[in-house]
């Protein structure tokens, strides 16, 4: 059985922006059925069940989805699906879920999950989690790299040990690349020591918390003020002290700094983040988009060139 002190955060405050048009503020990337009659959102927290109970996920949202993830997800307590007071990036809502279940529970081992991926051999999935969480409850932090099945430039990579066996025990990884050129993403894939980043990360939360403290002193001090969730202030003082944070990732923040974290080298889970459109003609009722396919990453700038413009109707 797994352990009564192991912890789901998923992160579902993104926009996917690359999605546009069919992904909008209210409407986002995760909760939309990409693929069959569930949403991405619900899928992740199907494969997370069988894990850790719905009354140990937690969802870290926005104000403009969590009227709908609540809905969506009616087995999480609503209380649980928090939306951010400001989008502060991946290492202050991280750090944030960590604080929250320290308080609730000083042995907490948290695993971080996006909300919107695809993961066909969800058994085959599990098995790699439950190593993962394993590997974090002995105080290391442990990720999951994604064997590359192309030059992707889109992605982070993580660095593995030469040789490293698939699927096998969680190793020391050598060190996180940021998202490469085509020709340096060419080269990692043919030394076959580099892996994606699929963004799965897991720790106790004491030790996200230590690491933040270390790397982060002032966000690590923003977070630490705040009062334990179960205190009637704890969301009055969030809203006062989130927008506060630094605006940075985890990756940058702590996982390019920690020097203790061990990875899984993953292949055959079928994992994909449907992070932009494969074949690029969407037509929705009041936008029309048709792009090649290799200009898919920046997709995500017609929405910022929106906002410059203040075309709110079409985000």
């Amino acid at each position: 059985m797994p352990s009564p002190h192991y912890y789901g955060l998923i992160l579902a405050g993104g926009r996917g922006t690359r999605f546009w048009p069919r992904s909008r503020r209210r409407s986002a990337k995760q909760v939309l059925n990409v693929l069959g009659a569930r949403s991405l959102i619900q899928n992740t927290v199907d494969r997370l069940t069988p894990l850790i109970p719905p009354e140990r996920l937690w969802v870290l949202t926005n104000d403009h989805l969590r009227k709908e993830i609540v809905r969506q997800l009616p087995e999480i307590p609503a209380r649980q699906i928090l939306a951010e007071p400001a989008q502060r990036n991946t290492a202050p809502a991280i750090g944030l879920a960590a604080h929250i279940l320290q308080s609730i529970d000083p042995d907490a081992v948290m695993g971080v999950f996006p909300a919107d991926h695809i993961i066909a051999r969800e058994g085959r999935y599990r098995q790699l989690v439950r190593g993962a969480f394993r590997c974090a409850e002995g105080g290391r932090i442990a990720v999951l790299g994604i064997l590359p099945r192309w030059p992707e430039t889109g992605y982070g990579y993580i660095e593995f040990p030469r040789g490293v066996e698939l699927g096998a025990k969680p190793v020391p990884i050598r060190q996180f690349r940021e998202k490469p050129d085509a020709a340096t993403a060419r080269r990692y894939v043919a030394s076959g020591r580099f892996f994606w980043n699929a963004g799965m990360f897991f720790w106790r939360a004491s030790v996200l918390l230590d690491e933040l403290r270390k790397h982060q002193p002032r966000t690590a001090s923003i977070l630490a003020s705040l009062p334990a969730f179960a205190d009637r202030r704890f969301r009055a003082r969030l809203r006062e002290a989130f927008p506060l944070c630094e605006n940075i990732s985890i990756d940058y923040a702590v996982l390019e700094k920690a020097r203790n974290v061990d990875g899984i080298a993953c292949s055959e889970i079928g994992w994909n983040d449907v992070g932009s459109w494969n074949l690029i003609v969407i037509d929705t009722p009041d936008a029309l988009l048709v792009a090649h396919r290799d200009s898919a990453q920046q997709v995500g700038d017609i929405v910022r060139i929106l906002e410059q413009q203040k075309r709110d109707d079409l985000l």
